[in-house]
């Protein structure tokens, strides 16, 4: 085996050696403790989100090639790095020596925001980059191009998460370099200020250089020809050459089965996480059989440990049915998971692991066989039968998969399919699909004889994919007709059954049905109806135009033009201002390019203190239950523990607090002999790693009892049922309008019982919750945390510790790993509405009653600020009057918490949810009862008091005319009832929302220092969590202190440093949140610099022109005070203004799958005069699409014990790069001027969130226009009532749209024909 050796890699082209290093250390950890570089991120330690990404170049000294590719480096396992090179975010570009222009067009184009996933973004696109500009064939492209397609661009990052800018900027960053771009469709950006002035010179220079920047280092190439056939071992890690030394390995002896892992790429360990440390780890990917691939003419054969990305390449070029296995493998996790993951590995993980694969399931459809190595024995079976064995044991070999070559011959039809919650891959298929079908067409009826078939069915909720043989049987020889289809279909019902605790048991059915339907469909002629296509507006044409005009409607037709499919487009409207200049310049995010290059500093990455010790919470499982005590189970994991700290370890005078809001409530760090709620912390283990110290949190054994106690409350009616409810304190409360009972006897008709949920949507920021605390001197401990109210911390901490003291004296850090984080973390309210409203028949509404239970979890949190932000945001409606009875509910949940916009965005969703039961009972268009409904000035002032400010600022109704009383407005609403009047599979809705949103100011500090050289330090309360505060603090500065300079403010902004203030420098410095931080912290830098201005205003005078530099140097020796602390309190008539905005959405449901695609969204939103345009569009747009998840796909799922189980990126799924709007507008209008506002600004960073619930009432249209479709197939709504109105609860996932257009309606449809074909 030779000898042990270190492992030899370099990073960024410097060596290291990997020694005394854990056999199970990932890359990322490694990159982490053992480097400098901090680029690479730990978001969810899955594979799931991308914030680890980097170039990986192996150098293969035979052939003297190297190959470089993207990878995950938090599942990359540094063993299997032997002579690797890796490259960074820092590595490609950085503040030392030069950004790349990746990097600088990610920052000109404001592409990055909180900044935690732009070194991940920035390694993505930079990997793409390089690898078309490896593909030499093509022409070369235009200068400061790259080889790059537009379309390509868009899926370069379709693998990375990100949480604030709504994707739209990266894309367009991305896009930048793409040859076939027009630079004219970009958004806005820093290079050029408009439309006409787009030109490829302006942008950072691009010369097609990513191969060299990630060169591979001349030294590791002689390291690695020197070493050809040298040591094969390291460190825990053994490399067999040969199946025969992998045999030889296991017969040795040397290992037992529990702590041995054998490993190619290690990406699985990102859905089937490792319970315990491995000390011994075989790597199969040296065996050169494995990576072989043999071409003949019977099929390809490809060896187990070739990578799907390379299995693409090499089926790709082949016929039409290899095409067509690429085209699926390519919407397969993401592109750096599949530049690593194994074709055998997945596999292997199908048939041990019942692993929903989509690669099984299409390699099934098309006939192939695997070969196997068990000890000396090798075997070769159909993939059918290997799936079907026991699950097969650590020792058993995959060799290589056999597809069989179908020629490309007309007698055969291959089709897949998958539903997942993303198009472009990086999620699991509710139900995947593949069909091959040899047949013959029929002279006489012009369909299809079907000879042989083979269906394949996936990810349903069997152990494995399988074949359904039955249907099979019955198709063979059939000519395909309506009847045969319908039969083929009941048999497969049969057949299909999910296991049980599977999720949506019956839409899964559904899918399966409707994907048979399809590829029978295509081989029927009498299905195919031809009807109109039509374009759905004027940015997108869509429908499979034929030599006549006309397009068919059958299902495989409309599959061909799939609209999730578009590309992304984007217009932006503003107006930029000079009269506070630089203040209104939509200059660049402050700390953007540090931010891509990775350089930026984050609380995790701040230098481990020397002994730093690393902690892991162990949680309660349980609702509610006693803790009898606390076990560690016997295993490697456990040996690491260092000790563990319960409630119990508490400093005497100390209290178990682990969280405080100032008059509302406290919440327990631990729980105390019971545990109260699933996920409760118990406990923290202590570990000399964060790694160890997580592996140890696995195996905590918690013993519980529930003796005496009462079963838990989880619900809204468990917690009715129980009176078990938190107070709202009066001040609080929002106050009713009217006489609701007088009013409701003014009504013509009532709705008496409408009902409405709301699930919770958890916060997803890329950076999970985490801390440093180091012992200071004199019994203090500094403590650096990811926290908005820092001094709510504060204040926390010493409350806990009743003393100065902590009895470890090390230094401790934690950094939750995202499943503990979800689990823990709670997330928005969920809440159950009932309403009671009274109306007109013109639609005016006279009155609005609710019930209305919102589950606050165990501790009171922000909850008791919920009830007047729900109310506050509803009341955007004239409702006439409004009476409300709100129960605010104490259950054994996680607390729940503020989110941005929180209360908010349900109210105003509720308040759609009423306008559209309104308009289904009177059979109106929507539009008008919220056009009739909205307020006038008068009523917007009994509803919203001072709130309602002048009435020159009532920009609502303005804004809602321009975008649904708009001629084009109309011309695509007549146009979507076209298009759904000719397409039966595929249905369009669109909708226009309104949104009123009212923002309090708050008491801010600020301080400014100006430094001896003329540089100036600022320092603020608000925090900067990506939306912009500093970049706004910069500019105040500039422009308070401008009247000093003669070259004007903007040659100050780059002396200008806003620097994080602490607890102790900054106090009072209140909480951000609540949208106004940035503006209320620039009032207080202006406050500051106003006095500064005073004190130097005589210098300035007396000397006339004199440099800021100079002027500073006189001041400081003429002892004048250079800082300024200010505290600003906003004017006590003037704490509260509204924000106003309307959206129009348009979107495609697909009746057969429940999939949706916002076809084209158009916000408009009120700015006032806004302080940086750039930043305030990156709010609008984030926000939009973080409510878009919010509205349509973010399912946050709990066990029957209320505790999480959709806790990581593989169940959860936040928006991606695939899901934003393909048309994308923004519009931000400067309403007039109010001098009691911040230079007339307004705040952008939770008021836009509302206007996504604009896609899921356009969502409501097209699967209204499906249930009119097959009116028979749907019965009566969950609520009852006509096909047509329907309750439709958020999130409206594909479940829950497929389940609403009709679990049954291809057996409905298919029935409308008659039995005889």
């Amino acid at each position: 085996m030779g000898e042990a050796a270190a492992v030899v890699v370099a990073v960024n082209g410097e060596r290291y050696e990997a020694v005394g290093v854990d056999p199970s250390t990932t890359l990322l950890e490694f990159l982490r403790t053992r480097t400098p570089v901090r680029g690479p991120k730990l978001g969810c330690g899955e594979g799931g989100c991308g914030a680890c990404v980097v170039v990986v170049s192996k150098y293969d000294a035979a052939a003297d090639e190297v190959t470089s590719f993207s990878a995950s480096s938090c599942l990359t396992l540094l063993g299997s790095l032997q002579h690797c090179a890796v490259t960074t975010s820092e590595g490609i570009g950085n503040l030392r020596n030069g950004f790349h222009p990746v990097q600088r067009r990610l920052a000109g184009f404001h592409a990055s925001q909180c900044g935690f996933c732009t070194p991940g973004m920035c390694v993505s696109i930079f990997s793409a980059l390089a690898n078309a500009d490896r593909g030499g064939q093509s022409p070369p492209p235009p200068p400061g191009f790259s080889r790059l397609t537009a379309a390509e661009a868009e899926k370069a990052v379709s693998g990375n998460l990100c949480r604030c800018t709504g994707y739209r900027p990266i894309v367009d960053a991305c896009k930048s370099f793409a040859a076939d771009v027009d630079l004219e469709d970009l958004g806005l950006n820093a290079f050029w200020k408009k439309k006409g002035d787009a030109d490829v010179s302006k942008l950072p220079a691009y010369s097609g250089d990513a191969g060299s920047v990630a060169a591979f280092p001349e030294f590791l190439k002689s390291e690695i020809r020197s070493s050809v056939g040298g040591a094969v071992t390291s460190d825990g890690w053994f490399h067999p050459r040969s199946v025969e030394e992998f045999n030889r390995l296991f017969d040795s002896n040397l290992f037992d089965e529990m702590s041995v892992k054998i490993v190619a790429s290690n990406t699985g360990s990102g859905v089937y996480k490792d319970q315990d440390l491995h000390d011994k780890y075989i790597n199969i990917s040296q065996i050169p059989e494995l990576s072989a691939v043999n071409r003949s003419s019977k099929g390809i054969e490809i060896g187990s440990v070739v990578s799907i990305s390379k299995a693409i390449e090499i089926l790709s070029d082949g016929d039409a049915v290899f095409k067509k296995i690429a085209n699926h493998l390519s919407k397969v996790a993401s592109p750096f998971i599949r530049n690593t993951a194994t074709l055998g590995g997945n596999i292997i993980m199908a048939q041990r692991l019942s692993f929903p694969s989509d690669i099984a399931t299409v390699l099934l459809a098309a006939g192939s066989t695997v070969t196997f190595q068990l000890g000396s024995k090798r075997m070769c079976l159909t993939l059918e039968d290997f799936l079907k064995q026991l699950p097969c044991d650590h020792r058993t070999l995959l060799v290589s998969i056999s597809i069989p070559d179908w020629g490309s011959d007309d007698d055969i039809t291959f089709e897949t399919f998958r539903a997942a919650p993303r198009p472009l891959g990086n999620a699991v298929s509710y139900v995947n699909s593949a069909f091959l079908a040899r047949s013959s067409v029929d002279a006489a009826s012009g369909s299809h004889l079907i000879e042989d078939v083979c269906l394949a069915f996936g990810a349903f909720g069997a152990k494995h994919a399988i074949r359904a043989r039955k249907v099979e049987e019955f198709l063979k020889g059939k000519l395909v007709s309506a009847p045969v289809i319908l039969e083929a279909v009941r048999l497969l019902k049969g057949g299909v059954s999910p296991a049980e605790g599977t999720t949506h048991p019956e839409y899964r059915i559904s899918l399966a049905v409707s994907y048979l339907f399809r590829f029978l469909s295509s081989l029927s002629n009498g299905l195919d109806e031809p009807e109109n296509a039509i374009a759905p507006n004027s940015s997108y044409t869509n429908g499979t135009a034929n030599g006549n005009g006309s397009a068919e409607s059958s299902p495989e037709q409309h599959s061909k033009v799939d609209s999730s499919g578009l590309p992304i487009k984007s217009r932006q409207e503003m107006i930029f201002s000079d009269e506070y200049k630089p203040v209104g310049k939509p200059i660049e995010k402050a700390g953007a390019e540090l931010q891509a290059s990775g350089e930026a500093v984050y609380v995790d990455d701040i230098p481990a203190p020397k002994d730093c010790l690393y902690g892991a919470f162990i949680y309660s499982t349980h609702p509610h239950a006693h803790i009898k005590g606390v076990n560690f189970r016997s295993a490697l994991a456990s040996q690491k523990v260092i000790t563990f700290i319960t409630a119990k370890d508490i400093p005497t005078g100390g209290e178990n607090i682990g969280s405080c809001f100032p008059n509302l409530g406290d919440e327990a760090l631990f729980a105390d002999q019971v545990s109260e709620f699933a996920g409760q912390n118990i406990g923290v283990v202590i570990a000399e790693t964060q790694k160890y110290a997580y592996m140890a949190a696995k195996q905590a054994v918690i013993e519980y009892s529930t003796e005496n106690l009462p079963p838990p409350i989880l619900t809204v009616e468990d917690a009715v049922q129980h009176n078990s409810y938190f107070q709202v304190p009066p001040f609080l409360a929002p106050k009713p309008i009217g006489d609701f009972n007088q009013a409701m006897s003014e009504a013509d008709h009532k709705i008496i019982d409408g009902e409405v949920k709301l699930e919770s949507q958890y916060y997803f920021y890329m950076e999970t919750q985490t801390a440093l605390a180091i012992p200071d001197e004199d019994n203090c401990i500094t403590i650096y945390v990811s926290s908005q109210i820092p001094e709510v911390t504060q204040n926390t901490v010493a409350r806990c510790l009743g003393v100065p003291y902590h009895n470890l004296r090390r230094p401790v850090r934690m950094y939750l790993d995202r499943k503990t984080d979800m689990i823990m973390a709670g997330g928005r309210h969920p809440m159950k509405v009932k309403y009671t409203v009274g109306f007109k028949s013109d639609g005016k509404i006279m009155a609005l009653h609710l019930d209305l239970g919102i589950n606050a979890g165990i501790s009171p949190d922000v909850s008791p600020a919920m009830p007047a932000a729900i109310v506050g945001a509803l009341k955007k409606y004239n409702w006439g009057a409004l009476a409300f009875d709100i129960k605010l509910c104490k259950t054994n949940l996680s607390s729940k918490s503020a989110m941005r916009a929180p209360g908010d965005a349900q109210g105003s969703f509720i308040a759609e949810a009423i306008v559209e039961h309104i308009a289904s009972a009177l059979s109106v268009d929507t539009n008008a009862i919220r056009r009739k409904n909205l307020h006038d000035f008068e009523s917007l002032k009994v509803f919203y008091g001072a709130s309602a400010g002048e009435a020159s600022t009532y920009s609502l109704v303005t804004i809602f005319d321009k975008l649904a009383s708009s001629p084009e407005y109309q011309q695509r609403a007549a146009m979507i009832e076209r298009f759904n009047g000719s397409n039966k599979w595929k249905k369009r809705g669109i909708s226009c929302v309104p949104i009123t949103y009212d923002v309090r100011l708050r008491p801010t500090p600020g301080k400014v220092s100006i430094m001896n050289d003329g540089s100036i330090a600022v320092e603020v309360g608000g925090v900067e969590i990506g939306q912009g505060l500093w970049t706004k603090v910069k500019q105040m500065t500039a422009f308070a202190l401008g009247e000093l300079c003669d070259d004007g403010s903007e040659g100050l902004l780059d002396k200008i440093r806003v620097i994080q203030a602490d607890s102790l420098s900054m106090i009072q410095g209140g909480f951000t949140g609540g949208s106004t931080s940035s503006e209320t912290s620039c009032e207080a830098v202006r406050k500051s610099c106003a006095v500064l201005v005073e004190r130097l205003k005589p210098i300035k005078e007396k000397a006339g022109t004199l440099p800021w530099k100079s002027l500073i140097a006189q001041a400081s020796m003429a002892s004048v005070q250079l800082t300024e602390h200010a505290y600003w309190t906003p004017d006590p008539t003037f704490i509260t203004y509204l924000n106003y905005g309307a959206a129009i959405s348009e979107v495609e449901v697909d009746v057969l799958t429940g999939a949706t695609t916002i076809l084209r969204s158009d916000l408009v939103y009120d700015c006032g005069q806004s302080l940086n345009p750039a930043v305030d569009l990156g709010q609008v747009e984030g926000a939009f699409v973080q409510g878009v998840g919010f509205f349509t796909n973010e399912e946050y799922a709990t066990n029957s014990d209320g505790l999480v189980i959709h806790d990581g990126t593989w169940t959860y799924k936040i928006p991606t790069v695939d899901t934003i709007p393909k048309q994308f507008n923004v519009e931000l209008i400067n309403s007039a001027r109010d001098h009691k506002r911040v230079l007339s600004s307004k705040a952008s960073g939770e008021p836009p969130l509302l206007l996504a619930s604009s896609v899921h009432c356009a969502m409501r249209e097209a699967i209204r226009a499906a249930r009119k479709e097959f009116a028979g197939a749907v019965g009566t709504g969950p609520a009852g009532g006509s096909p047509l109105t329907f309750q439709m609860d958020v999130p409206a996932t594909m479940p829950v749209v497929k389940e609403l257009c009709g679990l049954d309606v291809v057996e409905r449809y298919l029935e409308s024909f008659p039995a005889k074909a």
